[in-house]
């Protein structure tokens, strides 16, 4: 589906995610803020079509790019060259969106999201600091096992960008490597498919039920909370 109304959006995860609902230790998850909804916000500026997000979304797919080095990248924006705007140009009907350092500076946010005003790590900063936050032993084996899911991960770019700054960011006696898999959208899903289908299913979940009558309380004491 496509994201039209982030106020909602946000109150919903407000509450899925927030302390009353369910409590966990912090440093160990990171709830990212910003996703889809900036793309609207600084693509609405070239073209109005805030209400038409199928069109925003399929820019952002044809072309939007993570930048390796983002001042290089704004220093040629400023002198368009044939090809920068041949494949900045996208046509929506009779319209023509004209794109040239918004196809890597919209992306760039999920790096350095306090470019919006957004205080919240970028992406490869909330890596490191949630695998800092695991006990010392467990941190090379999280290191050596990142995994990138979820459709933005498929900016050209985007794996390449997140292994130089999660490796700058990392001791240099651990190895780094980030995966990105052939399917990132149905990733999550299709790992939750392979744990619904293991025969300790039952023992790692809380069902609707014991929900309903114990609360969160359940959470705590089947997880250890």
């Amino acid at each position: 589906g496509y994201l039209v109304n982030w106020d909602v959006q946000r109150q919903v995860w407000d509450y899925l995610f927030g302390k009353e609902m369910y409590q966990v230790r912090p440093s160990f998850v990171y709830s990212i803020s910003y996703g889809r909804w900036f793309f609207c916000l600084f693509l609405h500026r070239q073209l109005h079509v805030m209400d038409e997000t199928h069109v925003i979304n399929q820019v952002k797919e044809d072309v939007c790019y993570v930048s390796q080095d983002f001042y290089k990248d704004m220093e040629i924006a400023k002198y368009p060259r044939e090809e920068m705007v041949l494949s900045g140009k996208y046509k929506t009907g009779e319209q023509i969106l004209r794109l040239t350092n918004e196809r890597f500076a919209v992306p760039e946010i999920l790096f350095h999201p306090s470019d919006i005003g957004i205080q919240e790590m970028g992406i490869p900063e909330a890596i490191v600091d949630s695998i800092q936050n695991l006990p010392e032993e467990m941190q090379p084996h999280f290191f050596k096992n990142i995994v990138l899911t979820g459709g933005n991960t498929l900016f050209p770019g985007f794996r390449d960008r997140v292994y130089s700054e999660v490796r700058c960011l990392t001791p240099t006696d651990y190895d780094v490597s980030v995966v990105l898999p052939e399917n990132p959208i149905t990733y999550s899903w299709e790992g939750g498919k392979l744990i619904s289908e293991n025969d300790d299913f039952e023992d790692l979940v809380v069902t609707r039920e014991d929900y309903e009558e114990h609360g969160h309380n359940i959470c705590e004491e089947k997880f250890d909370i």
